[in-house]
């Protein structure tokens, strides 16, 4: 019977023991406490009362982990919202939140069950970025009023006006709680740097919560801006439904559906790679768990969930093992609903706003930039229009835009790539050298080949390749004579792959690359991820650089049944290890 439709919850009930449930119930609980603040802050930043963040980490956080394709994901309320949210909710209201969140979960049921998840790799680098480095940008103006505890009635939604109120009114500062938030935002890195172990979230939260309560600190509170948190049972509320919203709410609910699946996948991807042990998450499946929870959480007066990297990690880190820690997460945030809401009331917000300042730094991928900064101007082009659009206009604009400028950028690079040119003898000499049907592949290499454009939406090709590294040769040869052009994120996959072959102990020697591929390799200082001695000009070369490399590690025997086929049982116009990355054919 096919699994490819069980939700990875199902899968993990195969063998579950009880040593299992020990390691995910501590990571669940310790997850939990790490969530709780988190919902909190990005609740009251999106311009909602903190329980809705808090609804959302329990129903949301349940279900995903219930129905989602992926083993160890926490799903809830992220930074990424944030500006969405409280866009809509200043347009439209909390009842058009509620609509656009359930049409959003339908989308993302649709984009599961259809397959069109893989949709979202098509979304290249230079856009997520542009608009990640955004929404920190705009996350952090909005704290300030509370970390320096300003006194302003109304604070503008545009970026310019925000600034413009904390300038006017900054000196109405409050030092009690400026002082609350500098200490928090101390804890938080110390205890990241010294005590990684013990999240610093829960540490400043409970210290000041301490503060307040044992002194009467005359503090913005929990409990004097919103009244506390009601205690008990999310209640089943269905919003009021506005039939002329739904037109207009199309375009936001588009953007949280693709916001929710670019976050969950990607949160998927690294949960992946830190779990190991080869696990995969199904995209599909995830899709249909993360809508079904975005159709669920608005009726329970939740806000929009996707996957939360940061939370993800932490479940992994703390021993995790199925989506069982992912429901236990939501059972402890609910626990705390039950018996501890009253203490929330004495929760400051200076607190918790510099808990999202260190949340949208952390978000904020702000050593892409110097990266992207080297390619080339059009590339930098729609990561600058990505970036300014996000904070000055909404982030609806800027993704479309973005998305234009990608295109755009894409019939550049593929146009320029097309070239007629005549067949001379030198042309045929040249040939001789980037050939494989002559050459002779030894059995301490192997060879594999990118065939057409390396861009955007073909990347994630690569991943067989990085799927077979454990049973590869000593030494990987990647020949891109046929790669016609390349983007800022088809040269992150090449990145993340060189780092990668090389964490295993392997080398990696690339060859043939072309004008405009080689171009952008060099302004990127690619040479940094696999050494400028492994960057050949054809692949007769490469193999030499293989044969001096090998020489230097001949004296390591190769584990047992690795690398046995000798080069002499290879046949020149058959040769099986010239493995394929990206569909095309044959090359000659």
């Amino acid at each position: 019977m096919s699994t490819k439709w069980v939700p990875k919850s199902v899968l993990a009930l195969k063998g579950y023991s009880r040593q299992d449930f020990i390691s995910d119930l501590i990571a669940g609980i310790t997850v939990g406490l790490v969530a709780l603040p988190l919902a909190m802050a990005f609740s009251i930043a999106s311009g909602m009362p903190p329980q809705a963040g808090l609804y959302c980490a329990v129903i949301a956080g349940f279900l995903i982990s219930a129905l989602g394709g992926s083993r160890v994901q926490i799903g809830g309320p992220t930074g990424a919202f944030v500006v969405v949210v409280a866009g809509i909710v200043a347009k439209y209201g909390i009842d058009g939140l509620f609509m656009c969140t359930g049409i959003a979960g339908v989308f993302l049921i649709f984009l599961g069950v259809t397959g069109l998840g893989s949709a979202v790799k098509y979304i290249p680098r230079p856009v997520v970025v542009g608009f990640t480095n955004g929404i920190a940008v705009v996350i952090a103006s909005t704290q300030i009023k509370d970390f320096f505890g300003l006194k302003i009635d109304h604070v503008p939604g545009d970026f310019l006006g925000r600034l413009e109120a904390l300038a006017k009114n900054f000196r109405s500062i409050s030092f009690e709680e400026t002082g609350l938030a500098v200490m928090a935002l101390v804890l938080i890195l110390v205890f990241r740097k010294y005590v990684p172990r013990v999240p610093g979230y829960i540490v400043a939260l409970f210290a000041g919560t301490a503060l307040v309560w044992i002194f009467h600190l005359p503090v913005q509170t929990i409990g004097t801006r919103f009244g506390g948190i009601p205690s008990g049972l999310p209640e089943l509320k269905i919003p009021q439904f506005h039939l002329d919203l739904i037109r207009p709410l199309i375009a936001p609910a588009i953007t949280v559906a693709m916001l929710g699946a670019i976050e969950s996948l990607m949160s998927a991807v690294v949960a992946d790679r830190l779990f190991g042990q080869g696990e995969k998450h199904k995209p599909n499946v995830e899709l249909i768990g993360q809508g079904v929870a975005n159709f669920i959480s608005p009726l329970m007066g939740g806000l929009p969930a996707t996957g939360a990297i940061a939370r993800t990690a932490t479940n992994i880190r703390s021993g995790a093992r199925t989506p069982m820690a992912g429901m236990i997460h939501a059972l402890t945030l609910l626990a705390i609903l039950i018996f501890a809401a009253p203490v929330a009331r004495f929760i400051p917000l200076a607190v918790l706003s510099a808990i999202l300042l260190v949340v949208s730094y952390n978000m904020g991928e702000w050593t892409e930039i110097p990266e992207l900064l080297k390619l080339s101007r059009l590339e930098v082009a729609t990561w600058s229009a990505t970036f300014i659009l996000t904070v000055f206009a909404d982030l609806t604009v800027a993704v479309e835009a973005g998305m234009i400028l990608a295109a755009l950028v894409f019939i550049r690079k593929v146009t320029a790539t097309t070239t007629i040119s005549r067949v001379t003898e030198e042309y045929l000499i040249e040939s001789k050298l980037h050939i494989l049907q002559d050459k002779e592949i030894p059995p301490y290499a192997t060879v594999f080949r990118i065939h057409g454009p390396f861009l955007f939406g073909a990347a994630d090709k690569i991943d067989d390749l990085v799927q077979q590294i454990p049973e590869l040769p000593p030494i990987v040869i990647l020949r891109l004579r046929n790669m016609t052009a390349i983007d800022a994120t088809g040269l992150r996959a090449l990145e993340d792959l060189a780092d990668r072959i090389h964490a295993s102990g392997r080398e990696i020697i690339l060859c043939g690359a072309r004008e405009q591929p080689a171009q952008l390799m060099q302004q990127a200082e690619f040479e940094q991820h696999v050494g400028a001695q492994n960057i050949c000009p054809n692949v007769a070369e490469a193999l030499a650089r293989a044969r001096a490399l090998y020489s230097q590690i001949a004296h390591a025997a190769p584990p047992a049944g690795q690398w046995s086929k000798r080069a002499s049982d290879r046949k020149p116009d058959a040769i099986e290890e010239n493995k394929e990355v990206a569909a095309g054919p044959p090359s000659r």
